[in-house]
């Protein structure tokens, strides 16, 4: 089995798989002192662990120790490329460009061969455009929605406000409404230049991932919910490699 990690900085989405069938998946933690407890009864059955990530050296070393706690199957990073089965990269220094974004549209190119829309609503909101072609068109990278809560909190004269996941858009009438409805405001223009641009670039297919993917949807978005899609196309990768 092959255990497909997708790491940000303290979270890890992990599945398992044997062939294409998938045996388990979760989220782990990597600030409790055992993140992958729930795959030790599988642990004699990892022959590898194919990993996706974002994060620092640190962060890396620290996945790794919590992965060796588990199994002492060998850890692979996959990272960004100039081009995979005719998916092509627009970054001239494909280093720069985070591995998350590039398996996401790995698995959307693979799955459609057609123009696609990609938003990734994490931590950072991406967004990322695929021609018909396979090209990269480009992309945005903006801060995500609890990025901007702690900004407002802490550097804009320390507004103070209770976080609500409330998607209203009208002015507010107390700082707490006018802060949680200007995110969701802010949210929203995301939402309408994402549909200006599908229109623009005639793309077919719009699919949303990460963890505010559904308040994206909720505020209009016209998007596939794909939560596993950087998994899908970390998946596709290794398969295409050999190693599935």
């Amino acid at each position: 089995m092959i255990l497909f990690i997708d790491f940000g900085n303290t979270r890890a989405k992990w599945r398992l798989m044997r062939g294409s069938e998938r045996i388990y998946g979760g989220v782990a933690d990597l600030t409790v002192p055992e993140p992958f407890h729930s795959l030790q009864k599988y642990a004699g059955e990892v022959v590898c662990v194919c990993v996706s990530t974002v994060a620092s050296e640190a962060n890396r070393n620290i996945l790794e120790a919590a992965i060796a706690r588990v199994t002492a199957a060998p850890v692979r990073f996959y990272w960004s490329e100039s081009e995979r089965d005719g998916l092509k990269n627009s970054y001239q220094d494909v280093s720069k460009m985070g591995a998350d974004r590039w398996h996401a549209m790995v698995a959307a190119w693979g799955r459609f061969r057609a123009g696609c829309a990609i938003v990734d609503a994490g931590s950072a909101v991406t967004v990322d455009y695929i021609d018909d072609r396979g090209h990269h068109i480009g992309g945005f990278i903006l801060p995500g929605l609890r990025m901007m809560r702690r900004s407002l909190k802490l550097d804009a004269a320390r507004i103070g406000f209770d976080a609500d996941e409330q998607l209203d858009t009208r002015p507010g009438k107390t700082t707490g409404e006018c802060a949680n409805h200007g995110l969701a405001w802010l949210t929203e223009g995301v939402v309408r230049q994402t549909h200006r641009d599908v229109a623009t670039y005639e793309l077919q297919h719009v699919l949303v991932t990460g963890g505010d993917a559904q308040r994206f949807i909720g505020l209009g978005l016209q998007a596939e919910y794909c939560p596993e899609l950087v998994l899908d196309g970390l998946n596709r990768v290794a398969a295409q490699d050999g190693l599935v």
